[in-house]
Formats: structure tokens, C-alpha cells, sequence
């Protein structure tokens, strides 16, 4: 795996577990954030578990490229749905920054990956 995958890929699953842990902490922002889209608070910590297996998926990739693959193409469609679900509401171009930012991310990962 090239140097850059490697960075990149460490960098993303430390974004993911940061994100994670805000929605288990249930940091207000991030909860009103996603109970604005529609999303149960109740459930808030389902996306956290999503995250937190995205990140253990690219950790794992590190040794599997295979899986670290699945895991950054996993990780971009969730922050692209959660990109659609802030335009769809036609919300603030603010409310779907930090999933857009994560989504570029998770694209960079995956190019750097291929």
C-alpha cells in the first residue's frame, strides 16, 4: 500500500472514531444536526456503530487491502447519504459541510487506495 494510502487511511478512521464517540457522548450540535434530518435520537447510536466499524474496517485494511477497499467505499456512501438527506431538507450549506468534507475524504482514500 502506498505511503499516501496509508496516511489517508489513518487519518479517515480517526475522523470516523472522533464522529462516533460525539454521537455516543451525544454532543448537542451533532445530535441536533442529525435529529434535524429526521433521524431518531433514539437511534443516533447506530450511526456511531457504522463509524466505528468504517474505521476498524480501514485500520483492518492496512494488512487487507480487500477490506480497507469496502470500508472506504462503505465510508463514502454513508457520508453521501447523509450529504443528500441535509440537501434534501434544504438545509444551510453549513449543516452538510462536515459530511461533505468527509465524504472528499473517504473519496481521496479510496484513490489513493486503487
Amino acid at each position: 500500500m502506498q505511503t499516501a494510502a496509508v496516511v489517508l487511511s489513518l487519518l479517515l478512521a480517526v475522523a470516523l472514531a472522533g464522529s462516533a464517540v460525539a454521537k455516543l457522548v451525544r454532543v448537542p450540535a451533532v445530535v441536533a444536526s442529525i435529529t434535524g434530518v429526521g433521524w431518531p435520537a433514539e437511534r443516533i447510536w447506530v450511526l456511531a456503530v457504522v463509524e466505528l466499524v468504517g474505521a476498524l474496517g480501514l485500520l483492518v485494511g492496512l494488512a487487507a487491502p480487500g477490506i480497507g477497499l469496502a470500508a472506504a467505499v462503505g465510508a463514502t456512501l454513508y457520508f453521501l447519504a447523509a450529504v443528500v438527506s441535509h440537501v434534501r431538507l434544504r438545509q444551510s450549506p453549513a449543516q452538510a459541510s462536515v459530511p461533505l468534507l468527509l465524504a472528499v475524504a473517504t473519496t481521496a482514500v479510496l484513490a489513493a487506495t486503487l
